[in-house]
């Protein structure tokens, strides 16, 4: 049994601990906060490019009427046999099942589209490392070992979640679109947490490129919403925090927004409308990567302040039941004195 020192010990341990995960779960909250308002401060623009595009849609060629072909580079549709995954995590750990819980997504897809070439950009450190250690880099596999790989890690992001700009997503669907222009990749797909809130959020795998439909997410997989277990400690952990539980409401923006593409109006373009879609649309994948950016940041902190609450409350019931095994070794000890003292008292006489 150990002792009442050591056991003093192990309580001051997991009191400091215990700081530690309620500080922690704090920060996240905050940081929380602010990602919910960037995600919601960007939302009208990407609205209104949506509303432009599909406005234009209806003013403009997209597809050829002699031969059905798309006019537009990002619409054409190709064959799969070169396929570009995007794979948004986090940079940190201690988030729960946050990371896991893409990866296996990622890992899910990888394994419906085993037989074809799957090139991987990794942004995360949490994500670059896990597929690291699986797959070969791009460098590596160009070297000579392992060309006949299917599945390279082509490009890496790390360290750039502590701050997300447009010059990032900007950066990634460029890149992009360079590759698909070229015909070097056949499609693109987008692994990320979409979250909508606290107690409402979950992986997804959409489809970036080729564009099917402006406005409306190609969903390929999503995972099951949150238990209610996993809500309830989500809702415990917002409490005293200031983070709201519902997503924003923006029906009223939405639909004041809509009416642009809808409306039976005829606009007069500086440009020509086929040029001004082609323009727009790359800005488009754009808002979308940066769309998926923000709702992963905001969803890592909100599993970030969840996970933080179960540790400090788990801290609080270690420290209980320490305290407990430390009365009752000191209980012990002191009704073991007491015969000691009754029994060389009688001994004495």
């Amino acid at each position: 049994m150990a002792s009442i020192l050591d056991i003093r010990r192990r309580i001051r341990s997991v009191i400091n601990t215990r700081q530690i995960t309620r500080a922690m779960k704090m920060i996240s909250a905050a940081r929380l906060r602010r990602a919910q308002e960037r995600a919601l401060a960007a939302r009208p623009y990407a609205q209104m490019l949506t509303n432009v595009l599909k406005s234009l849609v209806t003013r403009a060629d997209t597809y050829d009427s002699e031969t059905g072909e798309p006019l537009h580079p990002l619409l054409v549709r190709r064959p799969e046999q070169n396929v570009l995954l995007i794979v948004v995590t986090g940079d940190k750990g201690l988030a729960g099942a946050f990371n896991a819980n893409i990866l296996k997504a990622a890992t899910r897809f990888l394994e419906s589209k085993r037989g074809k070439k799957v090139q991987i950009v990794a942004v995360g450190r949490k994500g670059r490392d896990f597929l690291r250690r699986r797959f070969r880099a791009a460098e590596s596999t160009s070297a000579g070992a392992g060309s006949d790989s299917q599945v390279t890690l082509v490009g890496e992001h790390v360290g750039v979640l502590n701050k997300i700009d447009y010059a990032l997503a900007s950066e990634i669907s460029e890149q992009v679109i360079a590759r698909y222009t070229h015909a070097e990749i056949d499609s693109v797909y987008l692994v990320y947490n979409e979250f909508k809130s606290v107690i409402a959020q979950r992986v997804v795998v959409e489809q970036l490129l080729p564009v099917e439909h402006i406005g409306a997410p190609e969903i390929v997989e999503a995972s099951s919403e949150m238990e209610l277990r996993e809500k309830q400690r989500a809702i415990d952990a917002a409490k005293g925090t200031g983070v709201s539980l519902r997503p924003a409401d923006t029906s009223a923006v939405d639909e004041a927004a809509a009416k642009f593409a809808t409306a039976p109006v005829d606009y007069i373009y500086e440009q020509p409308p086929r040029q001004l879609f082609g323009s727009l649309l790359p800005k488009y994948v754009a808002t979308q990567v940066f769309h998926a950016l923000l709702e992963s940041v905001a969803a890592e902190h909100a599993a970030r302040m969840t996970a933080m609450e179960s540790a400090t409350v788990n801290a609080g019931d270690m420290i209980d039941s320490l305290t407990l095994s430390m009365n009752r070794v000191r209980q012990a000890k002191i009704t073991r004195e007491i015969i000691e003292i009754v029994s060389g008292a009688a001994a004495a006489q």
